[in-house]
């Protein structure tokens, strides 16, 4: 079960993956020269060339960001600024009847947090060898004079925000190396791309917006490197690419290429990695690797390959990883492992392979990565695996594997064991309790899902090492032993949905590293996923790394009594503590305010006392909190983060909201007579049906099957398509919008309005919604409703309230992500972060209503008043400081991006969070 992680497509020199090329080694010593002629400079009295230094003064004009140490403004020497090598003439050759002048050939301003736009005065720099100016906030297009300097040997403006498509034109005749990699750029890749350029050793695209046809690139006969990976690109592969006979690393991950795989790929026998993941090909993997001999990383997970494991890979001694998961492939697993002495990393999970677990495996002596998850296996793990000496990462998730204790005592001989993931196996067996089992190197264990029955036994005391535990949705009873708390290093608890009972140990209110988080977290090798059940749909989330786990103590849906202790407030780096449906009595605890990190707090369904306490109000990153379904009263508190959590996180209490407060601490007006003929103007009906008198009972019944279907068996791990399952919190939670259909003869009066909402008294206000006040009412039959009387423009309103509404209910868009139990879309987790950014920055809500007309839409009010250069008006002025202006109008750019309406356009996650690490804010 290996991880998602993209590799990484930068060339990096002296790569032991890459043979020796005598290209790429004159390269390097030519770079050495440069390096060493221009420290000879320094004992020379020799000044910058004036064209270059006007070169590097008009580019410096078009930033919106200063250089730091670049001087402008006095007669010093460019080839003094930080970032610039020169070399004098003489040595490059040039004619110096002008005079001996330095020249710029070098110009790096790698991760130096520029932003604007390139100009194209930096195409007169025409004796440059290198220009990097990766990883900075450089964006619109590319300047077409970048692409005629006919002695640059090194481009590189990865790692920016560059749109528009790459310019024709391209005549580069010294470049080896090209890496544009992680921007906007779209369009197709310039068919003159190699016409000019013929010496071209490294081409990097990847993570782009790119399409179209790739022929052109049949001309670049040097190129060792190529890497599309991450772009748009379709179809089959033109056959003119498998004449690249150099090449070294061929990457192609992440984009929409399909059909079957071409046997010409044969012909590329130099290849050290070649990365097919995430397309759509299909067919049979071809049988053409047999002349590989320097093939080491061979991925082409998600695809739809079929048929079995090609023979001249599965007898390869070159590679080191091989990913096939997620395809189509079957019969059984057969590796030579006598020959495979190389491999270091094994992923065939979720496939159909079929028969035993292999038991030559570890006969693949440096094999330490085996996923075999979700496939056709059975039987049980082989006595052979206590030989697996190098084993550091298993994973045999929903193999329909038997016999745990065998397992057990099998794996407990892999000395090098650290991660071991057995989900949806060994249904209704009893978690073994035999005092002989010991796990010394064990840092992760995950046993989910499998019905187990017993306690939890007295050998996992004795894995001081462990880090994450999930025995999650099991049927596992007693107590939780307090020996828990003697892990030092475990972030991640998850006990939920079993049947534990008694106290919660006050042992795991001391766990160092939810109070510190000073560990060292385990490592996984390359591409081993994990998936965290939360619910009962058919999938889980899926974590790539051990460390990306939110600090968890997730021990819901059991039988736990007793009180919430206190010394929870220790647990300042715990992210998530979910207590949910238990029978834990007591009050909360007003120092769970001391856990500074926490993000989800969730008490529902206990038996809990007393008052929300108000230090809670202090839980600056708490996104989620729920105390619904105790039995707790008095006043919610109103701030912090409380005035965003939805009133579905207090129902089932003798609470008091907002409006409950001001109107119980408000005198009230006079109520006003029924009178008849008012001019109420038009009144859109809501109708939000629920009968009081069913109300109890279908509250007992909906945690009746909620207890119920939570045993049922699912499968968390799927990687196929994106299911119709609903987490049951959020189909809890829900409210059904009801409208009275135009056929309906039972129509609603204006009378029966004004009668159910007592003339609309100020009393019976219950909120402020979209498009105006919310009242309660009392329909003739007896029906309890929420009625929405309209603001503004009576047609106009009416007319865009129903249109909104029924847009909402058959809405396809990207912004509307749709909570399920998969990882929601990452461009719709990224506009997401945007609106919550926005929040921060400006302290206001996203949409409030009750706001005259053009202030109401957060995001709107933004866009325009950056249309009208106003920026620096938005920010909440509890926030805003002007010794901080610059980085404050960076975060409202970076939010502002995470927003735009055309998702391709929206950030990465990766580029988000390099974006945020960059901005530096000196308090």
């Amino acid at each position: 079960m290996m991880s998602g992680k993209v590799p990484d497509d930068r060339w990096v020199p002296n790569d032991p993956l890459v043979p020796d090329n005598p290209l790429i080694r004159d390269y390097r010593q030519g770079q050495m020269y440069l390096m060493m002629s221009g420290k000879l400079l320094s004992a020379q009295n020799l000044t910058c060339h004036p064209n270059d230094r006007s070169a590097l003064e008009d580019f410096m004009n078009g930033l919106k960001s200063v250089i730091e140490g670049w001087d402008t403004n006095s007669s010093s020497d460019c080839c003094t600024w930080p970032g610039i090598n020169c070399n004098s003439s003489i040595l490059l050759g040039l004619n110096t009847s002008s005079g001996n002048y330095k020249r710029v050939v070098e110009l790096n301003l790698s991760k130096k947090k520029i932003s604007g736009k390139l100009s194209e005065s930096l195409g007169k720099l025409d004796q440059l060898r290198t220009l990097n100016l990766s990883h900075n906030w450089l964006q619109d297009s590319l300047p077409q004079s970048l692409f005629s300097l006919q002695n640059l040997e090194v481009l590189d403006l990865s790692s920016n925000d560059f749109s528009g498509s790459i310019p024709e034109g391209i005549n580069l005749t010294s470049i080896n190396t090209i890496d544009m990699s992680q921007n906007f750029l779209n369009g197709s890749i310039p068919g003159d791309i190699c016409i000019n350029s013929k010496r071209i050793l490294i081409l990097n695209l990847a993570v782009n917006y790119l399409s179209g046809d790739l022929s052109a690139l049949g001309n670049c006969s040097s190129l060792h490197h190529l890497c599309l990976g991450a772009n748009e690109f379709t179809g089959g592969l033109p056959d003119n690419i498998f004449q690249l006979h150099s090449l070294e690393r061929l990457s192609l991950q992440d984009n929409n290429f399909s059909g079957p795989l071409s046997t010409e790929i044969g012909k590329l026998q130099n290849l050290s990695r070649l990365d097919l993941s995430a397309n759509g090909f299909s067919e049979s993997i071809p049988d053409v690797f047999y002349s590989f001999r320097y093939l080491k990383y061979f991925a082409a997970h998600s695809n739809y390959f079929t048929g079995q494991i090609p023979k001249s890979l599965s007898n390869s001694s070159s590679l080191n990883l091989l990913n096939l998961r997620n395809n189509s492939l079957v019969g059984k697993i057969e590796l030579n492992c006598s020959a495979m002495l190389s491999l270091n990393a094994l992923d065939l999970g979720s496939n159909r392979f079929s028969g035993p677990v292999p038991e030559n495996l570890p006969n693949c002596h440096n094999l330490e990565t085996v996923n075999l998850a979700r496939n056709y296996l059975g039987g049980q793990i082989p006595e052979t695996f206590n030989k697996f000496h190098n084993l550091s990462y298993l994973s045999l998730s929903n193999s329909s594997v038997s016999n745990l204790t065998s397992a057990l005592k099998i794996l407990k001989q892999c000395p090098k064991l650290t991660t071991l993931v057995l989900t949806l196996n060994f249904h209704g067996e009893e978690l073994p309790a035999d005092p002989s089992l010991h796990f010394e190197s064990l840092k992760v264990l995950v046993v989910a899902n499998c019905r187990l029955t017993g306690a939890i036994p007295q050998w996992l005391s004795r894995s001081y090492k462990l880090q994450l535990l999930d025995l999650s949705w099991n049927r596992l009873n007693g107590a939780i032993p307090g020996w828990f708390g003697n892990f030092t290093s475990l972030f991640y608890l998850d006990l939920s949905n079993n049947s534990f009972t008694g106290e919660i140990p006050k042992s795991l209110t001391g766990l160092e590293s939810l109070i510190s988080r000073n560990i060292s977290l385990v490592e996984p090798a390359p591409d081993f996923p994990f998936f965290l059940k939360k619910n009962v749909s058919a999938r889980g989330l899926q974590y790539n790394q051990v460390w990306s786990f939110p600090p968890t103590l997730e021990l819901s849906h059991n039988n736990l009594t007793g009180k919430i202790w206190p010394e929870f407030g220790n647990l300042k780096k715990l992210h998530a503590l979910d207590l949910q449906f238990n029978s834990l009595s007591g009050q909360i605890p007003s120092d769970l305010s001391g856990m500074t990190s926490l993000e989800v707090l969730d008490l529902s369904h206990n038996i809990l006392t007393g008052t929300i306490p108000t230090s809670l109000q202090s839980l600056s990153f708490c996104s989620k909190f729920n105390v619904a379904y105790n039995h707790l009263s008095g006043d919610i508190p109103l701030g912090g983060q409380f005035q965003t959590f939805p009133n579905s996180s207090f129902e089932g209490n003798n609470l008091c909201d907002a409006l409950c407060q001001q109107f119980r601490d408000a005198p009230h007006p006079p109520k006003s007579s029924n009178k008849s003929g008012r001019n109420v103007g038009t009144i859109i009906g809501m109708s939000i049906g629920i009968v009081f008198g069913t109300a109890f009972l279908i509250v007992i019944m909906f945690m009746v099957v909620i207890r119920a279907y939570s045993r049922r068996e699912v499968d968390p791990e799927r990687e196929e398509a994106v299911t119709d399952g609903k987490d049951l919190e959020e189909l809890g939670s829900k409210l059904v919008v009801l409208f009275r259909n135009k056929e309906s003869s039972n129509e609603l009066s204006l009378d029966d309005l004004m009668k159910s909402t007592n003339n609309f008294d100020q009393a019976n206000i219950i909120g402020c919604g979209g498009f105006g006040l919310v009242y309660r009412a009392t329909l003739p039959d007896g029906k309890k409703v929420a009625i929405k009387r309209l603001s503004g423009d009576c047609g106009q309103m009416e007319r865009e309230f129903r249109a909104e509404v029924e847009a909402l209910s058959r809405a396809q868009h990207p912004n509307l992500v749709h909570l399920q139990a998969s990882v929601a879309s990452y461009k719709g987790d990224v506009y997401s972060f945007g609106v919550v950014l926005l929040e921060l920055l400006t302290g206001k809500r996203p949409m409030d209503m009750c706001k005259p007309k053009g202030s109401r839409d957060l995001i709107s009010w933004v866009f325009e008043m950056k249309k009208e250069n106003r920026e620096s008006e938005v920010f909440d002025p509890f926030v805003y400081d002007k010794q901080n202006d610059k980085e404050m109008l960076r975060m409202l750019e970076i939010a502002c991006l995470c927003l735009s309406e055309s998702p391709k356009v929206r950030p990465s996650t990766q580029q988000l969070v390099s974006w945020l690490d960059n901005i530096d804010i000196n308090i």
